[in-house]
């Protein structure tokens, strides 16, 4: 009777390590929210964009509300990840060294969920992402529409916040020849250029602190991976 328990239980034990796994490497397929933000003009001119080349634009904000999503087994549904970086160089240029990448994953998350949630935000992020130095377990809330034209989007992880603003044709050109310079630093997005009200960073784990702010340096959306 206890050698039929015994083996009932060590493949009981055998089947979820297999399970946890499997989910580990599972392909995650999500859509939802879309946030980001820099420290420099992404919708500008290019004499602009020319002259803050490793001189600005080296951390940033990206943030994803996951509306519906799935790791494997793993449910991903109305979960938030937030991703902060300190980078060598100007983000969307090539870098001299790896960028450093503290990762916000939502506290309701369970401990599957969160490890999900950080491979997520990896593989969005690519190579970029790559350096996790620290993670942090924090309330996030991402608020915005994607269904109206507003790109009036907040992000609040605690130590991350970000609010945009529409673009304003005379507020916000200066040049008169303003573009989408900077691409978005993730795929998987339907994503249009908006203007930054708030920008910090208040937390531990990059070496430092950051606020910016009345900049034409953000984007909003909605990403579909699948």
């Amino acid at each position: 009777m206890l050698r039929t328990i015994s083996f009932g239980l060590i493949a009981l034990a055998l089947t979820i390590t297999q399970t946890n796994a499997a989910n580990k490497t599972a392909a995650i397929l999500a859509s939802g929210t879309y946030v980001e933000a820099r420290t420099c003009d992404v919708w500008t001119g290019p004499c602009f964009a020319n002259a803050d080349f490793n001189i600005g634009g080296k951390n940033g904000v990206l943030a994803w509300r996951i509306d519906k999503g799935q790791a494997g087994d793993v449910s991903l549904d109305g979960l938030s990840v937030v991703a902060v970086l300190s980078a060598a160089n100007t983000l969307g240029l090539d870098q001299t060294s790896p960028a450093k990448t503290v990762i916000i994953v939502d506290s309701k998350a369970n401990a599957a969920q969160r490890d999900a949630l950080v491979r997520f935000a990896q593989q969005q992020g690519g190579k970029l992402l790559s350096n996790v130095v620290k993670v942090h377990a924090q309330p996030i809330e991402i608020k915005g529409c994607p269904c109206t034209k507003d790109a009036c989007y907040e992000v609040n992880a605690t130590i991350a916040k970000v609010k945009t603003r529409c673009l304003d044709a005379e507020h916000d050109k200066v040049c008169g020849n303003e573009i989408a310079f900077y691409p978005p630093l993730t795929g998987n997005l339907k994503a249009r250029p908006a203007a930054i009200v708030e920008h910090a960073f208040r937390g531990t784990g990059l070496g430092e602190t950051y606020s910016d702010s009345d900049r034409r340096a953000a984007y909003v959306g909605t990403f579909e991976v699948k």
